[in-house]
């Protein structure tokens, strides 16, 4: 199951409290207590795993170390050590308590959640020339503890969108390594499935039903996905009776739930030709070609059009 919206707690460590000594070598006076470590620090980093986010399944706080408090002859505290959570590339980390959503957009890339605790001063750094025997001491500083909402929205070259059961599950196990759940009934992907080829990354996205943008089914999930794609490869099944009002029920919803999605570059597929007679599809292309001038019929029992998919993802990857 695929884990695209959660919200978590998270804490940075604590700083350590300083120290109240004094010097114990022979013929030494004066305060010796060192500082208190500051806490670790929380920090995201991106990495390639969609499925990252389900480890806050059931963990749904987190905290980084506290740092260690101070001791004599000047020995400060270690501080605590930074917690690196991985979270997949297209994460929007939603601090729930001041508002800012900052974006994890590369693999690799670190963000800095929430600080750790200034470590507390120990009584070396009161003395003075009035005080020469402090015992004055810091508590050390709590570390930021914050309400965090991580939602997650594919970063993807070629995003695959239709209603349920059109073949956009099929044709991406037949071009890539992919092997997303095929079979012939609607609502069979459940989750966004990706896959690579020539280096371009394509996302499955779910069926989308007609009130999907209103969140009816589960509609907004999958929308969300589609944001971030350059590219739409749009699936309109050759079995459908009116295939020009399959394609502007999807654009209709597209359009609801944001407007850029209209304006991203599409590719219209008439997909499950080898189900019907060649007049047929060539009747459902004309209507089409009144909607889009690109449109492609596809089998992924055709070799030629499948080679055709293929040119084409090799276009836009050169492209790219």
């Amino acid at each position: 199951m695929l884990i695209d919206d959660i919200k978590i707690e998270v804490s940075a460590g604590n700083g350590g409290k300083g120290c109240v000594a004094f010097n114990k070598n022979l013929m030494s006076l004066g305060p010796a207590g060192g500082n208190g470590g500051k806490g670790g620090d929380v920090i995201f980093q991106g990495v390639s795993d969609l499925n990252a986010l389900g480890q806050f399944r059931y963990k749904k706080q987190i905290f980084a170390e506290n740092g260690r408090d101070g001791k004599g002859q000047f020995c400060d505290g270690p501080d605590g050590k930074d917690l690196v959570v991985k979270v997949p590339i297209g994460t929007v980390i939603h601090n729930l308590d001041t508002g800012i959503s900052p974006e994890i957009t590369k693999v690799g890339q670190q963000l800095t959640v929430a600080k750790g605790g200034r470590g507390g001063r120990g009584n070396f750094l009161f003395r003075s020339s009035r005080n020469t025997t402090p015992k004055q001491f810091e508590e050390g500083k709590e570390g930021q503890h914050l309400n965090i909402r991580l939602e997650l929205k594919l970063i993807a070259d070629v995003g695959f969108v239709g209603l349920p059961n059109v073949g956009k599950s099929s044709l991406l196990n037949e071009i890539t390594n992919a092997s997303a759940k095929v079979a012939n009934y609607q609502f069979t992907t459940l989750e966004p499935n990706l896959g690579v080829h020539c280096g371009l990354i394509l996302a499955d996205i779910p069926g989308l039903i007609e009130g999907a943008s209103a969140g009816k089914g589960l509609g907004i999930k999958f929308l969300k996905h589609i944001e971030r794609t350059k590219i739409l490869f749009h699936f309109i099944s050759a079995e459908s009776e009116n295939p020009a009002k399959d394609y502007k029920l999807i654009r209709k919803e597209l359009g609801k739930y944001n407007k850029n999605l209209l304006s991203k570059s599409e590719y219209v597929f008439l997909s499950k030709t080898d189900n019907v007679l060649p007049e047929d599809v060539k009747k459902k292309i004309k209507r089409l070609e009144k909607i889009s001038k690109k449109i492609l019929p596809i089998s992924i029992h055709d070799w030629d059009s499948l080679q055709k998919v293929k040119d084409l993802l090799n276009k836009i990857e050169k492209e790219k």
